[in-house]
């Protein structure tokens, strides 16, 4: 697992697929909040003037030299779930970045988020 302390210096390194296909550029971790522990990044993606945040897990990455290799295949993060460049993932948008990537989302108990930006 990466250290969120680890992670934070990642910011704006590389985003590689698990074939080395550079995907975006790290811009932010969220955490799972019944955990602290570091669970999606958002990746900037886009071409200049047209960027987007996609979100990927990040539960079973590996930090290299200068990237962040995910588990998935690069053509799956550019396609999931986006927000723009400035804006906060809604509350009712975390159930479809959860099942792009088939992971499992239940919120918390007392209805709490399951995600917040760090």
């Amino acid at each position: 697992m990466i250290e969120i302390a680890d992670i934070r210096e990642w910011r704006n390194h590389d985003v590689v697929d698990q074939d080395d296909k550079k995907i975006g550029s790290l811009e932010n971790v969220y955490v799972d909040t019944a955990t602290d522990a570091p669970s999606f990044a958002t990746v900037t993606v886009g071409m200049l003037g047209r960027h987007r945040l996609v979100f990927v897990p990040i539960a079973d990455a590996v930090a290299g030299p200068g990237y962040l290799r995910v588990p998935f295949n690069r053509n799956d993060v550019k396609n999931a779930p986006s927000i723009g460049t400035d804006d906060v993932l809604a509350a009712e948008q975390e159930p479809e970045v959860f099942a792009h990537y088939h992971l499992e989302y239940a919120t918390g108990t007392g209805g709490e988020r399951r995600l917040a930006r760090r």
